[in-house]
């Protein structure tokens, strides 16, 4: 154990180490002179601190803060604090002028309403710094009203121990955590109840918690479309063939559409085109443009071909008759050498003389089937060569003006149908130009396409269409009279349009290319063969047959749906041909990212504000007023800790553990203090002895310091 000289000289030495040395050196000229120690009083704390003492940075700092807190003026002693929570506000943008600054355009001083104002709906390339700017604007405004808080907290703590109650001493360590941090404002909240002012200081603590996820939320960056460019569609006004003429002697030959029969014989002889795997989805059957994922079209009018079927079961009769075979697989065209047979089956005109059979068999000198059995026959009401129409030309679409073709087809699906007599389904069917308004639609490499209406020419004929006749043994000259017209607009319109339509000698063409499956057959002779198609039958004596793996027109086959690709795959075609084909421009859109704003997220921050306002106006005058205003503004300082220090006896009590009983803090009594202006602590229940009094008898600092 040191003795008490010792000891209080090492003290001295320590404390000439902060302040200065001009009390040391005094103390070192008479160490053995105890009365020169004792009366000799401290120098203030400017006289010892010298104008040439090197100070860094921090210390500087800290003693012009000191410097401020000792002023006399209110404003000069928050002045910090002013700053914080009005920095605070500005980067929010509770305030801010009209001028425009050149480089971002913005108002200045630049604020995150501001920003948000400029930045709303907007894309984000065009302001590529705008939210990280809003970001760290955000970031200041929440940290900027930390200090004001933690520091009225800290004052308001000397103000809780300098009242007329004393308080309990464990309260300055809560409070000193509550200026300093969330738990200590948790502690603190509970500690006072709410019931006062401090109170308010933590919740708002606790609150700025949350005040940066509030922030986050004020942006979203939503995916938009904007106009990037234009796309092309093709459409076709008037369509004319683009076969090359051809001539026989010098006579012109009738030359098919090599684009349409392209297209037709893959749905005539089997299933049609299969659409081809591009991308997400399938390769657009026309030439388009898209320079985006994302292209629209407004409705657009295009010259196609349109299709429908209506059944007509009324037409057929079961019967067995004796009569012509032109209908199995090995005949040609020559009717003097087709043979005749008892034949079963559901005919057309089965009473008449000249019956024609659409679904049947030949019967056997046993009288079962034999031989052949006709499956399907298409038969069209407009036959080729001298085009004599069959029931007028039509059944059931009599209003179709220039039907390209009107053809009954009937088709079962099994053979052995055929032989229980099953009856086959018979449906009229007809194709005819007409103008289709489409919609269409470009996504992701995707081509959609709607038709949501189309025009036909259903205007009443006043004559003949057709004009052949046989100008030597199967050759015949073949005229078509009428130029298709279509209008899509309503009658009496001044609107000019379009000349929608083809030229007899197209129409003549097109007409060709299916005579080539209308009229046809397909029989079967077993099971365990194919199918066979005999078709083109035109030529005199060549007989043109196809085995085939699927059969397009029979039965259960959807014969709607098959006409319905038929005439959009005719229709991409015309569409597709350079000479016919033009472009309609269409929006191209392009994703982009934008700034949506949610201003309802703002309102926590703002209120944050205004509280932390109303908590510092509310700490600087309750501080300022009466005996609050003589303990000095200390804030979060540790100092009035160190210049009013305790009672020995009553460190020992809050100590973690005591050097005579070793007691814990928790089995310790309870101590209250109360602060003294210019005495320092007074303990309750204890006489208070100031640290400036000399006892006789013991070496002690002199007056002024611990």
């Amino acid at each position: 154990m040191l003795r008490p000289e010792l000891e209080t000289f090492s003290s001295i030495q320590t404390t000439s180490g902060l302040y200065g040395s001009a009390w040391p050196r005094a103390l070192h000229a008479a160490p053995n002179s105890r009365r020169n120690y004792i009366d000799t009083p401290p120098p203030s704390y400017r006289d010892t601190i010298r104008d040439d003492t090197p100070l860094d940075i921090p210390q500087r700092i800290e003693r012009k803060l000191a410097q401020y807190n000792e002023s006399h003026s209110v404003y000069r002693r928050w002045l910090f604090e002013i700053l914080s929570v009005v920095v605070s506000a500005l980067c929010m943008g509770m305030a801010s002028k009209t001028m425009r600054t050149n480089a971002l355009n913005l108002p200045c001083p630049v604020s995150m309403i501001v920003i948000l104002i400029v930045l709303k709906n907007q894309p984000l390339r065009k302001w590529p710094f705008g939210l990280t700017l809003n970001t760290i604007l955000s970031k200041v405004a929440s940290a900027a009203l930390i200090l004001p808080i933690s520091e009225a907290i800290g004052q308001l703590k000397w103000t809780w121990f300098h009242g007329k109650t004393s308080r309990n001493a464990l309260d300055f360590e809560i409070f000193d955590k509550a200026s300093r941090g969330a738990w200590g404002s948790f502690l603190l909240l509970f500690r006072t109840k709410g019931r006062s002012l401090a109170a308010m200081g933590a919740l708002l603590t606790l609150l700025l918690l949350a005040i940066d996820t509030f922030f986050q939320q004020v942006t979203d960056l939503p995916t938009g479309w904007t106009l990037y460019g234009y796309g092309h569609v093709p459409r076709a006004v008037r369509y004319e063939t683009e076969s090359q003429r051809e001539f026989v002697n010098g006579a012109e030959m009738a030359a098919n559409d090599l684009r349409f029969q392209l297209i037709s014989d893959t749905f005539l002889i089997t299933n049609g085109t299969m659409p081809t795997s591009f991308g997400n989805g399938v390769r657009p059957d026309i030439p388009l443009s898209c320079p985006t994922s994302n292209c629209t079209w407004p409705p657009t009018n295009t010259l196609g071909l349109c299709g429908q079927c209506t059944e007509a079961p009324e037409l057929l009769t079961y019967a067995c008759r004796d009569t012509i075979v032109d209908w199995t697989s090995n005949l040609n065209s020559t009717v003097s050498t087709y043979p005749s047979a008892i034949v079963c089956g559901y005919f057309l005109n089965a009473t008449t003389s000249n019956p024609t059979l659409m679904s049947g068999y030949t019967l056997g000198s046993d009288g079962k089937p034999d031989g052949e059995t006709l499956m399907t026959r298409t038969l069209s009401l407009v036959p080729k060569h001298l085009r004599v129409p069959l029931w007028g030309g039509s059944v059931h679409f009599n209003q179709v003006r220039n039907p390209i073709v009107d053809v009954l087809i009937a088709s079962i699906a099994e053979k052995s149908q055929v032989h229980a007599n099953v009856a086959p389904m018979l449906q009229e069917c007809v194709l005819e130009w007409c103008v289709k308004t489409v919609e269409s639609h470009y996504w992701e490499g995707t081509y959609h396409e709607n038709v949501t209406n189309y025009y036909t020419n259903h205007t009443a004929r006043t004559g003949p269409l057709w004009a052949a006749r046989e100008v030597e043994g199967n050759v015949f000259t073949t005229d078509y009279y009428d130029n298709i017209t279509i209008t899509t607009l309503p009658e009496g319109s001044n609107t000019s349009e379009p000349d929608w339509g083809v030229s007899n000698d197209t129409m003549f063409t097109t007409v060709a290319v299916l005579d080539r499956i209308f009229p046809a057959f397909i029989t079967i002779s077993n099971d365990s063969m194919d199918p066979i198609l005999r078709w083109r039958l035109g030529h005199a004596t060549e007989v043109r047959t196809k085995a085939l793996k699927a059969v397009p027109w029979a039965s259960p086959d959807d014969l709607v749906q098959h006409i319905e690709r038929l005439t959009t795959a005719l229709t991409n075609a015309i569409r597709s041909g350079y000479a016919s084909s033009e472009p309609v421009p269409g929006k191209a859109f392009l994703a982009e990212t934008y700034v949506a704003v949610h201003w309802g997220w703002l309102a926590f921050p703002l209120v944050m504000l205004s509280l932390s306002i109303a908590f510092l106006v509310a700490t600087i005058v309750k501080t300022s007023q009466g005996e609050n205003k003589d303990i000095g503004m200390w804030k979060t300082s540790a100092m009035p800790a160190l210049l009013y220090s305790l009672p020995p006896d009553v460190r020992d009590k809050l100590s973690l553990s005591s050097n005579s009983d070793r007691q814990t803090r928790d089995d310790a009594p309870e101590v209250r203090i109360r602060l003294v202006t210019n005495q320092g602590w007074r303990v309750s229940g204890q006489a208070h002895v100031s640290p400036m009094v000399v006892q006789s008898g013991r070496l002690q600092a002199p007056a002024g310091w611990i």
